[in-house]
């Protein structure tokens, strides 16, 4: 049997529990085959060279975790330039954030070249190498000049946005025949896909021979949509175990006269988080029968802190909740409870359990996994409603969700509305329905799937 090589930004301990979905996802992976996972130790050298970093091994059960250090440089300018200056924004159709600058390409190229002649020598002839994500997009083709024949699938969490919007990134058409040094392309969603297939053909000049396989640059790739799961049993055993149990009696007490909204994500511009409380704030004004009732908990983790888009991000947050609980609370009423910190992964099933309402609304996002988890927390008897942006990856998926508009405040506040007042038979059925879904596609479907298309990929 093939090893499992897989190769992410962060690299983390597949033993424990994990917050992140590509953690846990990655972790189930390796835990399930064994193998190698490499990537980035987080160490930052202040005074390292540029292109330069040492390299760390250590085992993790039947996993062997290697990573590599940065230097201040190099970090500076692939991680918070290129990756999240640049590819994140641009993917998250928010060129107007994007901060093109021809210094942060070049640091992008050198730390994934720094990758390949690190990993090369860990591989094996029979190895399958699986990469992660728009951090590492030309590790295949640095791996490929190095010489490397093993099959190379990579995979894209994060939306594949238009043509038009690819396109404008100085450096789309290096990082397009990059993706050709690839056996197989993986994206979250059919409209992913798509905008792949047009991407190609249109920039590219790629010929579409079927079977979503592409030849351009004296190259063929495969590219395929492969929705990304939860582990659906672990996370409803989380619901069940201690901290969990805590967490819902607690939030039942102390909110047992209220009905709960809540909305769990990082502190970032993609999640649509201040036209969510806008939409809630909407609710309160054409629905007054929600006063002194609905009460929104929303958590927004620390995400990016460095970077000034996420500061004017907080501030407009914070000054937005602030506003609400001024103009609507009562002294015993606050209808915000907004927290900027992390909440410990095992006591979230709690809180997905207590609230009648998920808020799950980005502007647009890859997949989203709190959906998903959200779910797997209902109890069967009384589950809760999920509220979903269209433009979430899940929604794909999650069909039985109620879907929204986040840019349209009102249509938010009436479909919460619809949810907040939804019968009790509506909200079993809707529930079962998504609950089968997620059971039926979940981590280990997408994990097997995914392996099993890069095996059958034809090479050339």
């Amino acid at each position: 049997m093939s090893r499992l090589v897989v190769v992410s930004n962060r690299v983390a301990d597949p033993r424990k529990a994990a917050a992140g979905g590509l953690a846990v996802a990655l972790g189930d992976a390796l835990n399930t085959m064994g193998g190698l996972w490499f990537g980035w130790s987080g160490v930052v050298i202040a005074d390292g060279t540029p292109g330069d970093g040492a390299l760390h091994q250590q085992k993790a059960g039947n996993v062997t975790l290697a990573t590599v250090d940065l230097c201040a440089e190099d970090h500076a300018g692939y991680y918070l330039g290129y990756s999240n200056g640049v590819l994140w924004p641009v993917c998250h159709y928010r060129l107007d954030l994007a901060r093109f600058d021809a210094g942060y390409f070049g640091a992008y190229q050198r730390v994934n070249r720094l990758f390949a002649r690190h990993l090369l020598p860990l591989l094996r002839s029979d190895d399958i190498i699986w990469i992660h994500d728009y951090h590492l997009i030309p590790l295949a083709d640095e791996l490929r000049a190095l010489g490397a024949k093993q099959r190379i699938g990579f995979f894209l969490h994060v939306p594949l946005p238009p043509q038009q919007v690819l396109a404008a990134i100085p450096q789309h058409e290096w990082l397009m025949r990059a993706l050709f040094a690839y056996d197989l392309v993986g994206l979250q969603s059919q409209a992913d896909l798509q905008n792949f297939s047009h991407y190609v053909q249109a920039e590219a000049g790629a010929e579409a021979l079927g079977d979503h396989y592409y030849r351009a640059f004296d190259r063929t790739v495969q590219a395929g949509a492969f929705p990304i799961g939860i582990d659906v049993d672990e996370f409803a055993a989380l619901t069940h175990a201690k901290d969990a149990r805590d967490m819902y009696e607690r939030m039942k007490g102390e909110y047992s006269r209220r009905q709960l909204l809540l909305g769990v994500e990082r502190l970032d511009y993609s999640k649509g988080l201040p036209q969510r409380v806008r939409a809630f704030k909407a609710l309160l004004k054409k629905y007054p029968d929600n006063l002194r009732s609905a009460t929104l908990i929303q958590i927004a983790a620390p995400s990016r802190e460095a970077m000034d888009t996420y500061t004017g991000l907080l501030q407009e947050l914070e000054s937005l909740c602030g506003a609400i609980n001024g103009d609507f609370g009562e002294l015993d009423w606050m209808p915000v409870r907004y927290m900027h910190r992390n909440v410990a992964r095992k006591r979230l099933p709690g809180l997905y359990r207590v609230a009648r309402v998920a808020l799950v609304t980005p502007l647009r996002d890859g997949m989203n996994l709190v959906a998903k988890e959200f779910i797997a927390a209902q109890d069967p008897a009384d589950p809760g409603v999920l509220v979903l942006s269209r433009f979430a990856g899940a929604a794909e998926q999650l069909e039985q969700a109620l879907l929204v508009n986040p840019y349209d405040t009102d249509g938010m506040a009436d479909t919460i509305q619809r949810a907040l007042q939804m019968p009790l038979q509506e909200r079993q059925s809707r529930y079962q329905a998504l609950l089968n879904n997620i059971r039926a596609q979940d981590v280990h479907w997408w994990r097997k799937r995914f392996l099993a298309a890069l095996a059958a990929a034809t090479r050339g």
